[in-house]
């Protein structure tokens, strides 16, 4: 399973960074309209919004596989190991159900607003909401193969812990 990972989050760095790009081009290429020539393309705020909703969730998921969400472990670096490993245990459960309502959340808005269009694409709203679903599953089959991997003891506490308290930590 941790193949499968690394490649499906290769594949949503890709995505990210196409995304990214995308969003740069719209959003500046809208700005020199308007300032240069009095114009600008009416889909592109919106194409924009889509694509910043995007690249939050997806990229909400490659952070959460490489623990790089910042966090604080001054009591659980002090446990001994059965104390941390409880605590990680109980915090991947409460992460899983919380990931399981945003999925639920999301799949519930996904098909109320379905039918409904955006104002300037005419797609439809569901594109908001899709990524919701996507960010809940993922993130959902992420934590359940952490937490087996904890469970039969395949990752360590000591691997599952290693939390970055600073954003300059988080950057390699």
């Amino acid at each position: 399973m941790t193949g499968f990972f690394r490649v499906y989050c290769r594949g949503l760095e890709w995505l990210l960074a196409a995304g990214l790009a995308l969003m740069v081009v719209l959003v500046f290429g809208n700005v020199a309209l308007r300032y240069l020539f009095n114009s600008g393309i009416v889909v592109s705020e919106e194409l924009s919004r889509w694509v910043f909703i995007w690249i939050t969730f997806l990229g909400a998921i490659v952070a959460l596989r490489e623990r790089a969400h910042l966090g604080t472990s001054f009591l659980l670096d002090r446990l001994p190991s059965g104390g941390k490993k409880a605590c990680l245990v109980i915090g991947h459960v409460l992460m899983i159900v919380t990931c399981a309502l945003v999925l639920q959340g999301a799949w519930k808005q996904m098909m109320i607003n379905w039918d409904v269009t955006a104002p300037s694409t005419g797609a439809s709203m569901a594109i908001f909401h899709v990524a919701g679903v996507v960010f809940g599953a993922s993130a959902v089959l992420v934590l359940l193969s952490d937490l087996w991997g904890l469970l039969t003891g395949k990752l360590s506490p000591e691997l599952l812990s290693q939390m970055r308290e600073s954003e300059e930590e988080a950057v390699p």
